[in-house]
């Protein structure tokens, strides 16, 4: 008996698993709203679950990072020429998206629709006492910290028991190059985060609750306006992107869409630029009629660092959050954001759910609470595909531009 009921629970968690993560997070959502209307009040305690986890979010997103960008640099072939042009378009393509990110975050103000309370405080400015607290102070902050931390022995076995499982399927695997190092801290890293997505519904669930059975239903007020405001920042970036075709390419913007639709679907069904890389660069190449070099530096390479509707997105949820609470973030804590947001999303592309790590680089670098990410995963799960439509048309920009106003003779193509 005891065997069948372990298979049974197996097979349960491997049909949860099987549905798509933004079904499980609406189903979530769904049950958290009315678990917070029955406990009202009660629902407090359960913010220690969306803690923990966006926590262990926290935790790996340095690591993961960096990594993700190292693999990227070394496995990238460009020459320091093209890799001088190709960045410039890049960074500004991102700070323009950034900028207007917060442009229109400003104008609209979507985060006054709505309140949240931040966590509660003790006089000596720590989170208030919790029958849970002990689990929450013991998940690492960071994959190094607990090392340097003898107090710290959970957190030390919590890292050591990851990475273990993990590498007792990769113990075989050769360690000859510099290159199969990366590979094998890049492969751990990204299994660790596929086990704490799973636990991202839990985390949806009890921020939910908490948030609707302690303070109501005005923050999916505000959450409409923030849907509505990120819609608006991305429309703009795609005049930017067409705008930059017109004057400084040999292709019209229309024909380019016209290119390049095959590519702009299979990125908003699919949600990953990854995925859709090959896609858009033979649209670019067969299609729009683009060089094929150019095509592969915008399409192939430049797709690894170019993430603006990523980072545009990370700079507007950053700056609702502060809204909600009522904080003004400043100046400098808005060029915090920007720098923050730009070095986040290099390299992002190929991470799975990539916006959960470089949300908490940027909520961590401006001091905002990681728990209230777990709000903006209700309406992620949509923002995402647009957002990451808006990346592969930044891919397709920078193509058309590295091509230059003069369009190319057949015996080119």
């Amino acid at each position: 008996m005891p065997h069948e009921e372990k298979q049974h629970s197996s097979s349960l968690f491997s049909k949860w698993s099987a549905i798509p993560l933004y079904w499980r997070i609406l189903v979530a959502m769904a049950v958290g709203l009315v678990a917070g209307l029955l406990l009202q009040e009660r629902a407090s305690s359960l913010e220690i679950p969306s803690k923990v986890i966006l926590q262990l979010l926290g935790a790996l997103a340095p690591p993961l990072i960096l990594v993700a960008v190292t693999h990227v640099l070394i496995t990238s072939d460009i020459t320091a020429k093209t890799a001088a042009r190709l960045g410039g378009l890049l960074v500004l393509n991102t700070v323009v998206a950034i900028t207007i990110g917060l442009v229109v975050a400003h104008i609209m103000q979507p985060g006054k629709a709505g309140k949240i309370e931040p966590p509660a405080k003790n006089e000596a400015g720590e989170t208030a006492p919790n029958p849970f607290d002990l689990l929450a102070q013991n998940v690492p902050k960071s994959l190094l910290g607990p090392l340097g931390d003898q107090a710290n022995v959970i957190g030390i076995i919590m890292i050591a028991v990851s990475v273990g499982l993990v590498l007792r399927k990769l113990k075989d695997r050769p360690l000859t190059t510099v290159l199969d190092f990366v590979d094998i801290a890049y492969t751990v890293l990204v299994t660790i985060l596929h086990w704490i997505i799973h636990l991202v519904p839990l985390g949806v669930f009890a921020i939910v609750a908490q948030v609707v059975g302690t303070q109501g239903f005005g923050v999916f007020k505000a959450l409409g306006m923030f849907i509505a405001s990120v819609l608006i920042a991305l429309s703009l970036q795609t005049v930017w992107y067409l705008l930059r075709i017109k004057f400084f390419s040999w292709a019209r913007p229309l024909d380019v869409l016209r290119g390049v639709r095959d590519a702009i679907v299979m990125a908003f069904s699919t949600d990953s630029s990854t995925a859709t890389m090959p896609v858009t660069y033979a649209c670019l190449k067969d299609q729009v009629g683009l060089r094929e070099e150019s095509a592969s530096m915008g399409a192939l390479v430049g797709a690894n660092f170019n993430n603006d509707g990523t980072a545009l997105y990370e700079a507007m949820a950053a700056l609702f959050i502060a809204q909600m609470l009522g904080q003004d973030l400043s100046l400098a804590l808005q060029l915090k954001v920007v720098t923050t947001s730009i070095i986040a999303s290099v390299g992002a592309a190929g991470i799975p759910e990539a916006g959960l790590i470089t949300k908490t680089l940027v909520f961590t670098a401006v001091g905002l609470p990681k728990e209230y990410i777990a709000i903006l995963l209700t309406v992620d799960w949509f923002l995402d595909r647009c957002r990451t439509t808006i990346n592969v048309l930044g891919d397709v920009n920078v193509s058309c531009l590295l091509d230059g106003r003069v369009k190319p003779a057949a015996h080119e193509l």
